[in-house]
């Protein structure tokens, strides 16, 4: 069943490609613009940061190029971690790149991501094609990537291997010249090694090994839509999005997401964007706080647990300048999120209680157009 899903998925993909070959009128490739990231996480023990860079740039009027450049400075002393092994720290790159290709009204495109880390290297090839239809009132795009991971752990000659597919299928629609409404689904199919060899899980109260299936399938759907307000001169000068997400996989674990924000101009150089989110998830059919009983496949991952989250967040973008510096213009955004976690059935073993914890996110970047 799983290979005739892969089949199923490879052959539609490359059938819709093909289709969206035909010439139709021109489309539009990415501008042309660098952005320098400074991203930083301080939750639950975890603190990470590290500045991140990409560059696009086009070539003619067909071919768009870009490059990316990420770090991860990890410090970590999670509840994993301090109730299972030594605190510890570590650095995550990242080094990716890619090519647009427009034609008409489809642009295709390439990309290759290399991730390395002290015991996880993971290389990563994608391609996407969009095409525009209906004048360009409707957006169709799709997308593959396959990602292959070489699993180590610190100071021992452990060695594994994880691949991973991930499949994607997308619409949006110009419903009217203020509404936009999106639908998506993603595939994503994993085997190998697919666990933590750091992680301990707890049978009768005492640390055993976890013990992951080889395999697993999961699945998302999503559905938004957002809505330009109007003002009194008949420009839309703010609008509002509303977005849901469903998860399922073939661990049984079941999962929605529901999204609000706002975003709106305070004046010519400001843009304020509020919003709301909330999650939460079903456990895995193998989780456990404490098995009772030894099982082929044993968990206590928190990620896999009956668990939910809160978030609030706001970006704020500053219009610097206009054509300066032989740039159209450079913008300066900061991304701030206060996140919430709430544990249903994993518990801290240092005092016998609930988990939860709260999480800390910034992100701040300057984007200049060229």
């Amino acid at each position: 069943m799983r290979m005739q899903l892969r089949t199923f998925l490879r052959f539609l993909w490359l059938a819709l490609a093909g289709l969206f070959a035909a010439p139709t009128r021109g489309a539009v490739l990415p501008e042309d613009r660098a952005d320098l990231l400074y991203h930083y996480y301080n939750g639950g023990g975890t603190r990470v940061d590290g500045p991140a860079l990409l560059v696009r740039k086009g070539i003619a009027e067909r071919v768009s190029g870009y490059a990316s450049y990420f770090v991860d400075n990890v410090s970590c002393a999670s509840i994993d971690v301090v109730t299972t092994a030594s605190p510890f720290k570590e650095k995550r790159t990242e080094y990716g790149g890619g090519v647009d290709y427009l034609h008409g009204n489809t642009t295709v495109g390439v990309s290759v991501l290399r991730s390395n880390e002290p015991d996880y290297h993971t290389n990563t090839v994608g391609a996407t094609v969009t095409h525009e239809v209906f004048d360009g009132l409707t957006t169709i795009s799709l997308g593959y990537s396959e990602s292959h991971a070489d699993v180590g752990k610190a100071h021992t000659d452990f060695s594994d291997h994880a691949n991973t597919y991930q499949y994607k299928l997308g619409v949006s629609q110009i419903v009217t010249k203020s509404l936009l409404m999106t639908l998506n689904y993603e595939a994503i199919l994993q085997d190998g090694y697919l666990q933590s060899p750091y992680r301990a899980a707890r049978l009768l109260g005492l640390s055993v090994p976890e013990v992951y299936p080889r395999a697993r399938d999961s699945y998302a759907v999503a559905w938004g839509v957002v809505k330009g307000l109007g003002s009194n001169d008949g420009q839309l000068k703010s609008s509002a999005f509303l977005r849901y997400r469903y998860f399922w996989d073939t661990w049984d674990i079941r999962a929605q997401t529901l999204e609000l924000g706002y975003g709106g101009r305070l004046d010519d150089r400001w843009l304020v964007e509020p919003r709301l989110r909330h999650y939460k998830q079903s456990a895995a059919s193998f989780y456990a706080d404490n098995f009772a009983a030894p099982m082929a496949y044993m968990a206590r991952d928190r990620e896999l647990s009956d668990f939910s989250s809160n978030a609030l967040g706001v970006r704020a973008t500053y219009q610097l300048f206009n054509n300066r510096f032989n740039l159209s213009r450079v913008a300066l955004n900061v991304d701030y999120e206060f996140i919430r976690y709430h544990y249903n059935n994993f518990t801290d073993v240092r005092t016998g209680q609930l988990y939860e914890y709260y999480a800390n996110v910034l992100q701040m970047f300057l984007s200049g157009w060229f």
